[in-house]
């Protein structure tokens, strides 16, 4: 209160004081302004009568003379005129003035004696006047001078009062300003006020958010942001504090951070990815930056955060260039820099070749081996190569200087790269992890250039799968393919004395605990929220989320669902299944097939089955925030994830991190990767589509006890292994590599220590 008084009177003072100075300042420049005004009115005056006078003093008439000076009184403003004779002595004098006007004014005597126009303002019996005073001659005579006298006293009061009226006036309108700001903005900002406190109480959740005034929206962004932090900060407290009495550890953005830097030592993290953390574009005249939905960019983040580490992706956003430096460089994140991030730029003719030809159209279907021919192009290899050595040229610029740098490679499009970078820097400790499957040799063997890229790989210091299966694939094709040493029992090539370890890392996602108050009503109204937007009359609900990709199973689940309602028709107008499904790839024809059969087969489906305003099928063709994808977790009844072949899927994950209030069930292709983590799912072969509709089926009609009973297991799962211990695991694993000999910690010294000891007991 003490210091809204003090706004108050500062504000009130410091404006008063400025319309105070202004008002003079108008006030002086309206005194001057009327004083030329009545000098020249005065002299106009005096000017016109100058010839009627010189006629009476020449004639002699004084009687006639004081009839001409009579005449000028009452005049508003007009005092009066007076004829003084050339010695000063008066002749005529308005009648009016004769009483108060005593002596001869100084601006008569000395037009008198100058014989020149003379004016002065004067004060005569306490009232301010002016008098111009004009010679009159006649044929060279001096005959004497004409004096007009004005009365100036309305020249002071009233521009003071206006003075005085413009500074209440404002003083009002400042006074009134403020009660308007006190009572719109001050409601405003007790909700505000109220919301934090009910935060800070736990009795409401960041994602609701503060009061949305649009005039508070800059302010509002940044206290969410806070809130959030905040909210998460507890939770995490919370979860340690329990964690702590059962003697188990979290993962946790903060653990990780200083996990991170007590492995690191100093050195610093270079993280290389073909999808960038932070994308530029244009929104009407100015540019914004998003963070694109990525497990990757949650997961490496609080690594790159730790350690002020590099980022190195393909800049992609509209407006990238304008936003980095003349070597693609800028800081991150854009709102709070704490890493860098280098971006490359590609030519279309790149792009093509690199990501949409061999990566996409090569490498991935012949990985997935899910019934899509993998097609191979001389050209597009030469453009991954060319990629690849432009990306390991960037990195090798980044690492100048560096002392024992570490280098995280990601994914599939960079196999070439381990090898370019160690060549040029051995001192560097290199890690590569493949997100997608690998396959068995005989698949692999397709690839006409199996060999460059095992060489590749190999040249890295670790190399890093989802599951142990990919990496037994991994050391079967180099087996085959080239002359190495293979370690079965540690897992490890060593081709040419550079040793390489390969291990299984399950990538996960985050796990920010309950967050949801558990009102059921209130869940139960935000579903039917959802079926609103939809525009969909159900009561049961299915989802299915996924890039549109012939790896995810989309067609195999649609005609589960088709099965489902011919066996079970009591479903029919009661069960709608929701797939998410974004585009993906559409420069390649065979994603832009897969997207027309999609929407073929749903639309099949719909026309059989469809009754008034319900369908089976309702397909959303575009992308989704995380928020939104969160709501349609949180409502639906079963979630069918049926991939025909994936490294692991994080939407299986997701959707189990998501149920907060243990209901809902998970349905899991047994050739995801999840499912060798997420047991209690309801575990299908998506080839099967009989087995689809009974797991559907069983999913519907599971107790809720049971529903929770395995939601919990598999909660509890993905919160000891969340995506914070994957990157705490491979930062520790790589760290621990020893540089000097190339030699990482499986032990190959043992085996040779035990052939010692086999000779020895041979003699």
């Amino acid at each position: 209160m003490y210091l809204s008084s003090r706004l108050n009177l500062s504000l009130l003072g410091g404006v008063a004081a400025v319309s105070m100075i202004f008002a003079m300042y108008q006030a002086a420049w309206e005194t001057h302004t009327l004083r030329d005004e009545v000098q020249r009115q005065a002299l106009a005056l005096a000017e016109s009568q100058q010839r009627s006078v010189e006629q009476l003093l020449e004639t002699g008439s004084a009687r006639d003379l004081q009839v001409f000076v009579d005449q000028f009184q009452n005049h508003e403003r007009l005092a009066g005129v007076a004829v003084y004779d050339p010695t000063g002595n008066v002749m005529a004098i308005t009648s009016s003035m004769a009483s108060y006007l005593a002596a001869t004014p100084a601006a008569v005597a000395h037009a008198l004696e100058s014989k020149h126009v003379k004016g002065e303002f004067f004060r005569q019996s306490g009232v301010p006047m002016h008098v111009l005073a004009l010679p009159i001659n006649a044929e060279a005579h001096f005959l004497g001078v004409i004096a007009v006298f004005h009365n100036v006293a309305y020249k002071g009061s009233p521009v003071w009062r206006q003075v005085l009226t413009s500074v209440a006036q404002t003083l009002l309108i400042v006074g009134i300003t403020l009660l308007v700001i006190r009572w719109s903005l001050g409601r405003h900002l007790g909700r505000m006020t109220q919301w934090l406190r009910d935060l800070h109480a736990g009795k409401v959740l960041p994602e609701g958010g503060p009061p949305k005034e649009q005039i508070f929206e800059p302010l509002a962004s940044e206290v969410t942001r806070l809130a959030t932090s905040l909210n998460e900060a507890r939770a995490a407290a919370e979860v340690e504090a329990r964690l702590r009495d059962t003697a188990q550890a979290l993962w946790t953005p903060e653990r990780l951070r200083i996990s991170v830097q007590s492995k690191l030592k100093g050195s610093r993290l270079f993280a290389i990815s073909n999808r960038e953390p932070y994308e530029h574009s244009y929104h009407g005249g100015s540019i914004t930056w998003r963070m694109p939905p990525s497990g990757l960019v949650t997961a490496l983040e609080p690594v790159l955060r730790a350690c002020d580490g590099t980022w190195i992706a393909q800049g992609t956003g509209p407006a990238d260039r304008e936003t980095a430096d003349d070597y693609g460089r800028l800081r991150v994140p854009p709102d709070h820099p704490q890493y860098s991030l280098r971006r490359v730029w590609l030519t279309k003719e790149e792009e093509d070749g690199f990501y949409f030809g061999f990566a996409n159209e090569g490498l991935w279907p012949l990985c997935h081996i899910a019934h899509t021919r993998p097609i191979f192009r001389a050209e597009d290899w030469e453009d991954y190569r060319t990629v690849n050595r432009k990306f390991a040229s960037a990195l090798l610029e980044e690492m100048e200087g560096e002392k024992d740098p570490l280098v995280l490679v990601q994914d599939y499009h960079f196999a070439l790269l381990p090898y370019m970078v160690k060549k040029q820097r051995p001192d560097a400790r290199v890690a590569i992890f493949w997100h997608i499957p690998w396959p068995n040799p005989e698949a692999f063997g397709i690839c006409p250039w199996q060999r460059e890229l095992l060489t590749g790989m190999l040249g890295a210091d670790l190399i890093g799968f989802h599951i142990q299966a990919h990496c037994n694939n991994f050391l079967e094709s180099v087996d085959r393919v080239l002359e190495s040493r293979i370690d079965r029992e540690h897992f490890g090539v060593n081709r040419q004395d550079h040793l390489t370890a390969v291990r299984p890392f399950p990538i996960s996602v985050e796990f920010c605990g309950s967050t949801s108050s558990g009102d059921k009503a209130l869940a139960s109204r935000g579903r039917r929220a959802l079926f609103g937007d939809l525009g969909i009359e159900t009561s049961l609900l299915g989802l299915g989320v996924d890039r549109i990709d012939y790896t995810k199973g989309i067609l195999e689940r649609f005609r589960g669902i088709e099965r489902l309602l011919d066996q079970y028709p009591s479903y029919q107008g009661d069960l709608t299944f929701v797939q998410i499904g974004a585009p993906s790839r559409t420069h390649i024809k065979r994603y832009q097939d897969l997207m027309s059969e999609v929407e073929e087969e749903a639309e099949r489906i719909n026309r059989r089955f469809r009754s008034g305003s319900w369908r089976p099928i309702v397909l959303l063709n575009r992308q989704h925030t995380h928020a939104e994808i969160r709501r349609y977790y949180q409502a639906a009844d079963f979630c069918l994830v049926t991939a025909l072949h994936d490294g692991m899927n994080l939407v299986a994950k997701e959707y189990v991190a998501s149920r907060d209030d243990e209901q809902g069930v998970l349905i899991l292709s047994r050739f995801a990767g999840a499912s060798h983590e997420l047991a209690d799912a309801l575990i299908v072969n998506p080839y099967d589509t009989a087995e689809l509709a009974h797991s559907i089926h069983a999913a519907l009609t599971m107790p809720a006890e049971e529903q929770a009973t395995r939601m919990r297991r598999m909660r509890l799962v993905i919160q000891e292994n969340n995506v914070y211990r994957w990157a705490g695991n491979l930062i520790d694993e790589l760290a621990r590599v020893r540089v000097e000999t190339g030699d990482p910690e499986f032990p190959i010294a043992l085996e040779r220590e035990g052939l010692k000891r086999i000779s020895a007991v041979l003699g």
